[in-house]
């Protein structure tokens, strides 16, 4: 498999290296000189200095018989320029994409980048594994940053446990649609009643997170 990689920082370099070191044919791109003279020295001549926007670059380097173009700069933008680049005038099967800014994987997606990595999203989805139960957790970005994906496990004290879902007063752009009680998802209807030890799914407006907060938990996310 012939991989490019766009992008010689930590990312892309130790990618590379991998990549090699289990037989792959790899061209890395590293518009910066002086860092792509220094990869050379250490992985061979596989280093093309030259920015990876570029289209001619980009076809230099290979682009029109890559398996996968791995753009991994630390900069969200021309990641994306690169993947659509790969995807359109070369006909790159597979793009991949390091994603910074969360807000962007919503943009990433629709544009048709294949897979999108966020170490942020993976850091902050570690981070709110250990979140106590009266937090929310958030699952995923959709809609292009405009809504989040959301969940709550009900716990004693709970505004909304013995609540009808119907009755809950969400405010708008908000709904709950699934339940999951005793590792089982159930769909929510209007006579759904909640319970203590529920997870509740719910999505809805970024600004309205701190209302569905208090209708589900009863705490306030300032308070928490």
């Amino acid at each position: 498999m012939f991989v490019i990689v766009v992008g010689g920082g930590k990312v892309g370099y130790y990618l590379a290296r991998e990549l090699m070191g289990s037989g792959h044919e790899v061209a890395i791109m590293e518009r910066d000189k002086a860092r792509a003279a220094q990869i050379t020295e250490e992985i061979g001549s596989v280093v093309i200095s030259h920015d990876g926007c570029e289209g001619k670059y980009l076809g230099q380097a290979g682009a029109n018989r890559a398996d996968i173009v791995a753009a991994v700069t630390g900069d969200d933008e021309d990641n994306l320029v690169i993947c659509q680049m790969a995807k359109h005038h070369f006909d790159v099967p597979r793009t991949i994409a390091r994603v910074n800014n969360p807000k962007n994987e919503g943009l990433f997606k629709h544009l048709g980048v294949d897979e999108i990595v966020s170490p942020t999203r993976m850091i902050l989805g570690s981070i709110e594994a250990d979140i106590p139960v009266h937090e929310l957790l958030h699952l995923a970005v959709l809609g292009g940053g405009e809504l989040e994906l959301v969940e709550a496990q009900l716990r004693e004290g709970s505004p909304a446990v013995g609540q009808l879902a119907g009755s809950l007063d969400l405010p708008d752009g908000c709904s709950i649609f699934a339940v999951i009680r005793e590792e089982r998802a159930l769909s929510v209807r209007s006579d759904t009643e909640l319970r203590q030890g529920d997870k509740v799914i719910g999505i809805g407006r970024t600004e309205c997170e701190g209302e569905l907060h208090r209708i589900l938990l009863g705490v306030s996310e300032s308070a928490g």
